[in-house]
């Protein structure tokens, strides 16, 4: 159909989709086929979010759902731009975070032959998403973005890819045709016979211990966590993405479990012959570093059915509404005094960071920067933290107090995410502060996301811990095999670096500096880049240490 110049076209459609689904910001770059979007989104109440990168983009749009529970949009063009939003959308799917991707495409009448730029976006974006559709005709956008938001928000939360040709976007919206009503779905109560089923493995058990993942974060339910924990005294652990479900003060926690090597809270679990999995699932954490042999009986409670493991054998699967299990199996067993290994763990973790908290060497030690970068921020305050040694450094020992306030990724575990995912976390939630931390390795690899930030008059922190190398490929190979190879770099003098796009940049140059830096950059509102140079010879001592380390409980 020819476009209809001056009445309503799928593209002013696609932005009334987007506006009954409560969207409020969508990042991208616009192209020639996806101009007609673009401008109509420009024309609405959304804001636009002009990025540098695609992948970036993807980053920002990914963040922003992963703290607010709704999905993250982002807009591309055809061809190259849309390719450039799979690694953030693969990071969404593989991180559980709603996310709705929406790219151009060629024109339905020469998308059948070889044509310019186009590639089968459907099929490529197939594997990572939760669905990957291409919109026929403006009669179907109505169905297919709700079905998108749908998706992308169910049980399961995930990303989701819909590619709009050319010739749909300037296509004639009929009159009649309007967004559909935003369904709501009630969580489910648990089975009665499942809790009772679960209640008597509890009496039963001798030392049942709890592990907490993303699933419980995102469905809200610490307050019933820490109802559950207080009266069955169960010492909890949390995944990298749970962290924060249990504050790290909480009685009852013993801290982050996932570090690469065995690490202070796997004592917990191997004494363990019950483990209560809340909300946890698989690509969180390989569930064999705690049930090595498959012995030990598993709880799991969460909004859809585990996945299937040799570790992971299920003994009773609780599905609904995880905080109504959580207190219809707290009142279905009695009360137990607290699990006393807790705080047993929780000392050795205090006492770890405490001594890096006095560690004045320069470079700074990884302990010393946790601790500081722990006193700059508020309890309710944002950080993120991009992968490599820095996140194994912070997920260990970063004390983490509410749900979705220390941000990793372990899923996909993409390196570069921080630094982008930082503005689309400040535009969800502009009355925290926020954090990125980041290696300088994945620093410059969204470092131009610094001019977008400027430029929207976005706060941005960023905290790049510098080695100029990969210090988790180089940790890893000392650790395997002995010999360090193609893991080190030069870097650009980062201060003039953020200089040139108008930022603000610091560099520490002795211990003490960091902690008044920081302070100092996150209460300006403006954009800062903080260096402090790492000593990452502390790794090997770590690991080293750890191995030594003997039953503490």
């Amino acid at each position: 159909m020819s476009e209809e110049r001056d009445g309503r076209t799928a593209a002013d459609l696609i932005v009334e989709c987007l506006l009954a689904e409560g969207v409020e910001v969508v990042f991208g770059i616009p192209g020639e086929e996806n101009m007609r979007l673009t401008n109509a989104l420009d024309a609405s109440p959304i804001r636009y979010v002009l990025t540098r990168h695609e992948q970036a983009a993807s980053f920002m749009a990914e963040m922003y759902g992963r703290v607010t529970g709704k999905a993250g949009v982002v807009s591309a063009t055809l061809g190259p731009g849309a390719i450039n939003l799979q690694l953030g959308v693969a990071d969404a799917t593989t991180n559980s975070t709603p996310l709705v991707a929406l790219s151009a495409q060629v024109g339905q009448f020469r998308e059948y032959k070889e044509s310019h730029q186009f590639v089968d976006l459907v099929s490529l974006f197939a594997p990572i998403t939760q669905f990957s559709g291409s919109v026929p005709s403006a009669a179907a956008v109505p169905e297919m973005l709700r079905r998108a938001f749908k998706t992308a928000q169910s049980e399961r939360p995930g990303a989701v890819y819909l590619a709009v040709p050319e010739d749909v976007e300037i296509e004639a919206a009929e009159p009649g045709l309007k967004p559909l009503p935003r369904n709501v779905v009630h969580p489910e109560a648990p089975s009665a016979s499942q809790v009772e089923r679960a209640a008597a493995i509890l009496r039963e058990a001798r030392n049942p211990v709890l592990l907490a993942g993303h699933g419980a974060a995102r469905n809200h339910a610490s307050a019933a966590l820490a109802r559950f924990a207080e009266h069955t005294g169960v010492a909890v652990a949390t995944t990298f993405h749970g962290k924060g479900v249990l504050a790290d003060d909480h009685p009852n926690s013993m801290g982050t479990i996932g570090f690469m090597r065995r690490d202070y809270a796997n004592f917990g679990f191997d004494q363990a012959d019950v483990i209560v999995a809340v909300g946890y699932e698989l690509q969180e954490f390989d569930p064999v570093k705690i049930n090595p042999d498959g012995d030990k009986e598993i709880i799991h409670i969460h909004r859809f059915p585990a996945e299937v493991d040799a570790h992971y054998s299920v003994s009773v699967g609780i599905e609904g509404d995880i905080s109504a299990s959580l207190d219809a199996l707290r009142e279905a067993v009695p009360a137990r005094p607290p699990h006393t290994g807790a705080a047993k763990i929780r000392e050795l973790v205090a006492d770890e960071l405490f001594r890096g908290q006095q560690d004045d060497r320069f470079p700074m030690s990884p302990q010393r920067i946790v601790a500081d970068t722990r006193a700059a921020l508020g309890r309710d305050d944002i950080v993120l933290v991009d992968t490599g040694a820095v996140k194994m450094w912070m997920a260990r020992l970063y004390p983490t107090y509410a749900p979705n306030t220390c941000l990793i990724s372990n899923g996909l575990s993409t390196m570069g995410f921080a630094l982008p995912g930082a503005l689309g976390v400040h535009l969800a939630r502009p009355d925290r502060r926020v954090l990125a931390v980041t290696g300088d390795g994945s620093f410059l690899m969204h470092s131009q996301e610094i001019e977008t930030a400027v430029r929207e008059h976005v706060p941005l922190t960023v905290l790049v811990w510098e080695d100029s190398g990969y210090g988790l490929i180089e940790w890893k190979m000392r650790l395997e095999t002995g010999t360090v190879s193609n893991v080190r770099f030069n870097n650009p003098e980062i201060t003039q670096y953020a200089a040139s796009f108008g930022a603000t940049g610091y560099h520490v140059t002795q211990a003490d500096e960091l902690l008044p830096t920081l302070r100092k950059a996150l209460d300006d509102g403006g954009v800062s880049i903080v260096v402090a140079p790492v000593d990452y010879a502390e790794n090997i001592s770590l690991t080293d240490r750890l191995g030594l380390l003997t039953d503490p409980l």
